[in-house]
């Protein structure tokens, strides 16, 4: 289903264009109106709205229009793009359409790299680098110490000598 073709409109279709083609249309299919009418036509219309919905809900967001526009311009005929999916009764599971097998890297791809621009995932990786860094700046500051308060001696010289030191105390 390309969403244009949903709503009746050309590519290059103004916000205003596109929110007065949706409410057109979502007035015609919507369920409450179809009520009386036989299921067959209630479940058409149902199914219209919902396409409908879904193809307003993509093209009125900048950043998911850039992006259809962007899958389908690379999508190979008969590919919607990669939004559409069939609508689900009786507790069905969603079927997604997917891309191709020749794109199954790319569509992978791309799930790894949402996944890494994510907030959360980001936000975690800065904590564990400044845990990491931290910890670092502790065991180097410590060396340091080490060496300033005991010059000429090497930390297993002085437990050996300690160990030592406690050796001649328990002879005596």
């Amino acid at each position: 289903m390309d969403h244009y073709e949903a709503l009746g409109i050309g590519r290059n279709a103004s916000k205003g264009e596109i929110k007065e083609a949706f409410r057109k249309l979502a007035l015609k299919y919507h369920p409450d109106k179809h009520a009386q009418s036989p299921k067959a036509v209630r479940d058409g219309a149902t199914l219209r709205f919902k396409q409908v919905s879904e193809a307003y809900e993509v093209l009125s967001d900048d950043r998911k229009r850039s992006l259809y526009n962007l899958r389908s311009s690379t999508a190979p005929p008969g590919f919607s793009g990669g939004y559409a999916h069939s609508y689900h009764y009786n507790n069905e599971r969603p079927r997604y359409s997917s891309r191709p097998n020749a794109d199954a890297f790319v569509s992978k791809f791309e799930v790894v790299l949402r996944f890494l621009t994510t907030r959360a995932f980001l936000l975690n990786v800065a904590f564990a680098g400044a845990l990491l860094g931290g910890m670092a700046i502790i065991d180097r500051s410590g060396e340091t110490l080490w060496k300033m308060n005991n010059s000429g001696k090497s930390f297993d010289e002085a437990m050996e000598s300690i160990g030592k030191a406690k050796a001649h105390k328990d002879d005596m």
